[in-house]
């Protein structure tokens, strides 16, 4: 039986966090009341709550997925609201780290709420045996410890702690709710200081920090060596203290020194930072003050400049190159004899150690403390997949030269592995020595795992069809951000053939970051550096071919897109018969920004679903000015939600909001169309003409008169333009999609065709940055 629905959610304390917190369950779909204290003379009791609202609406990224979900959010205080709480399902706490004023709230809280009414606090640092004590028994029942990631809209981590007590049916309600409706990767953690992810986090960049001052090495370099190579984001350690503050460091220090025992490495490597107090002294506390370990200086046309760790002196930033093989596989970094290498191996030595010696008393087992690294501080492999990756034993090996103790986790591993393949399946290296069955949630689905135990049904350089079960097949594109090639349409035809013989539905779908970043630009500009037109008028066939034959083949085709859809990657989507999003999925038809317009068929979806928009008013001019100022923009979505009101996504499109859970819900979504399956009939366009265009035309002309529009935008307008009117085609004139397709293909050619267009696709290739020209 599942656990009972959570309706309603009462946040209390409207900082970053709560707000967060209150945002992402809005986002759900979900009311929540947002109390804060009531600041003192204020004439609005409730203006920090309804402060903090206003804020995220106008904070970038943004915490609301759309301002609708805005309007979920109540907003109060705690003085004259507390009392509402008792009619909310959950209740969190995310007031300050101080121990006196969370229970003086619990004790209030323990005397109104319903019983089976979760409480929890977003504490980071405080055990909850210490937030319970002196309070009812039945309130400990239902409370235990929800630690949220910030900003709460982005980070996947959820470190859940019960008590005890705590009733294992409010545990589960909760974890449900978080994993489903708010997409939580939830890791249960055990109730000891920082939890795992800021446990080890935390050491890190103690480690980190302290080492690159002892080697001498500039920021640079110490971020260079602690990113990329150990599939560490690129901010490294420097970079990642300037992006959450420099002045929550001391805190966080004092706390953890506090409540870790004398013998921890995290006390006996703490030391006092004289250049860390300077800079926080002087403002300097990362990106939210004047700068931090980097900084921008604008009197000196925003030159970056980073900070002398022996020094304390600013200097222009100048970018570290480590030599090629370490830059590129850890175990050549770690192994050299230069600064380089040995300041990773002082700074990840220790950290892998460190985090081998607190299995099990921070995590039942490793793979929860790599999964919390992995979501909580964005590593693509956690400890102790990097201990896979350089060699238990040799790491266990070179600890021991070193002088220094060797974990008993890591002796008892041996020369075997952390992790292994048996049968397919991935087994993980459990504390009583034995290999233990990696389970996923029900529910789950993840292309890794069928990868394991099966081969393709068909493959290429480029792209692979996986037999995901049950009938259905999963087109999988596997070349770098996911671009469109040749070999990818070139599969995508095969993928449609083979369908028709084994399979009855099939889903679009990857395991990397991003969906698509559209088709290769550096293949096309090679083509046209060497004046080779027709192999890019063969790129545009192709591209039209393939996704009008997936729209309409003879078996159902789900989209299943997270992070980019971009260009190409927008327009397959426009051609599925539905779309099952990650609720963070950033998509839109971007070809203008690069001086082109959508070549494979995306003006003519889009044209005709916003042409079938009851709110759209009839005719034939409404629908393709919308589609005109959203194209010509190049505007992107900012997440699922935003792209259904873009028609990207459809009214009957689906939302999955927890990653983990895409494949298996566009799974679900594609078998539930396959019974009686009928492609959809071709459509007919009635466009408004010369007239339209000159519309178009005239909002063009806007833009440029405010400097919003370059020359060559007006250029690509134009072409875009032509296109959505229909061409030379009167507007009493019917035309097929086939007409628009090759209207799309003629105007295409003619802009790549164009300098500065080609400026803009290389100037995009080598910057990742648009040009205005």
């Amino acid at each position: 039986m599942p656990p009972a629905p959570i309706r309603k959610v009462c946040v209390i304390g409207a900082g970053v966090m709560g707000a967060g917190i209150a945002a992402q369950v809005a986002n759900a779909g979900v009311p929540v009341l947002l109390l804060d204290i009531v600041p003192k003379g204020a004439a609005d009791r409730n203006a920090l709550a309804a402060g903090a609202v206003a804020r995220m609406l106008k904070t970038d990224p943004a915490p609301f997925m759309s301002p609708a979900s805005a309007k979920l959010v109540e907003v109060g205080n705690i003085e004259d609201d507390l009392g509402r709480a008792a009619d909310c399902d959950w209740i969190v706490e995310a007031v300050i780290e101080r121990l006196d004023l969370k229970q003086a709230l619990y004790r209030r809280l323990a005397g109104l709420h319903r019983p089976g009414t979760a409480v929890s606090s977003n504490t980071s640092t405080i055990p909850l045996a210490s937030l319970l004590a002196g309070l009812p028994d039945a309130f400990a029942r239902d409370f235990l410890i929800t630690h949220f990631f910030n900003p709460p809209r982005y980070m996947r981590l959820l470190e859940v702690v019960p008590g005890p007590t705590t009733d294992p049916g409010l545990l589960k309600r909760v974890s449900a709710f978080c994993d489903h409706a708010l997409g939580k990767s939830i890791v249960r953690c055990k109730d000891t200081p920082g939890f795992i992810a800021n446990r080890i986090g935390t050491y890190w960049l103690q480690r980190g920090v302290n080492a690159a001052m002892d080697a001498g090495l500039t920021v640079e370099e110490a971020d260079a060596v602690m990113g990329r190579p150990f599939g560490i984001p690129k901010t490294g350690v420097f970079g990642l203290l300037d992006l959450v503050g420099l002045d929550l460091m001391p805190h966080i220090d004092a706390s953890m020194k506090a409540l870790l025992s004398a013998e921890d490495a995290f006390v006996t490597g703490h030391r006092d930072n004289p250049l860390l107090t300077r800079m926080i002294g002087e403002g300097y506390t990362g990106r939210k003050g004047k700068g931090g370990f980097y900084r921008i200086d604008r009197t000196r046309g925003k030159l970056r400049e980073s900070i002398g760790l022996v020094t304390g002196v600013y200097e222009p930033s100048t970018a570290a190159k480590l030599p090629e093989a370490a830059a590129k596989d850890m175990r050549a970094l770690v192994a050299s004899d230069d600064k380089y290498g040995r300041y990773a191996w002082a700074v990840m030595g220790d950290v892998l150690s460190y985090a081998a010696s607190l299995v099990p008393a921070i995590s039942d087992d490793v793979a929860g403390v790599d999964a919390a690294m992995r979501l909580g501080f964005n590593w693509k492999q956690g400890p102790f997949e990097i201990l896979d990756r350089l060699g238990p034993a040799a790491v266990a090996a070179r600890l021991e030269r070193d002088g220094k103790p060797v974990p008993a986790l890591l002796r008892a591993v041996g020369d075997r592995t952390f992790y292994r393949v048996e049968g397919g399946a991935l087994q993980f290296f459990g504390v009583d020595g034995d290999y233990h069955a990696l389970e996923r949630a029900e529910g789950v689905l993840l292309l890794e795992d069928v990868k394991r135990r099966a081969k393709p049904v068909l493959r290429n350089g480029s792209a692979a069809l996986w037999d995901v079960g049950d009938g259905v097949a999963c087109f999988e594109i596997a070349t770098k951000m996911n671009s469109f090639d040749e070999g990818v349409l070139k599969l995508l035809g095969e993928a449609v053939a083979t369908m028709r013989e084994r399979f009855k539905a099939l889903v679009l779908y990857s395991d990397a970051t991003n969906f698509s970043a559209g088709a290769n630009l550096g293949q096309a500009l090679f083509a046209c550096n060497i004046a080779a037109w027709g192999e890019v008028d063969k790129l545009i066939v192709a591209g039209q071919r393939a996704f009008k034959a997936l729209k309409y083949a003879p078996f159902p085709v789900v989209g299943a897109p997270a992070g980019l859809a971009l260009g190409g990657g927008c327009e397959i989507l426009l051609h599925c018969d539905a779309v099952q999003a990650h609720a963070e999925t950033y998509t839109g038809l971007v070809e203008c920004g690069v001086g082109l317009l959508p070549g494979w068929g995306g003006c003519g979806e889009m044209i005709q679903r916003w042409a079938s928009s009851p709110k759209m008013p009839r005719g034939p001019m409404p629908a393709v000015a919308k589609v005109f100022e959203t194209v010509s923009t190049a505007k992107v979505s900012k997440s699922a939600a935003e792209a259904r009101s873009m028609m990207v996504l459809r009214e009957g499109d689906g939302i999955t909001f927890n990653r983990d859970r895409l494949l298996a819900d566009a799974k679900a979504r594609a078998l539930a169309m396959a019974d009686g399956y009928v492609p959809p009939a071709k459509p007919e366009f009635r466009l408004p003409g010369a007239a339209g265009r000159t519309g178009m035309m005239m909002a063009a002309q806007g833009y440029r008169a405010q400097g919003l529009a370059t020359e060559h935008d007006m250029t690509v307008a134009g072409r875009l333009a032509t296109v959505l009117s229909g061409g030379e085609a009167d507007p009493v004139d019917t035309l097929g999609e086939d007409d628009l397709l090759k209207l799309e293909r003629r105007e295409f050619l003619a802009l790549i065709k164009t300098r500065p267009t080609l400026e803009r696709i290389e100037h995009t290739l080598t910057t990742g940055k648009p040009l205005r020209n």
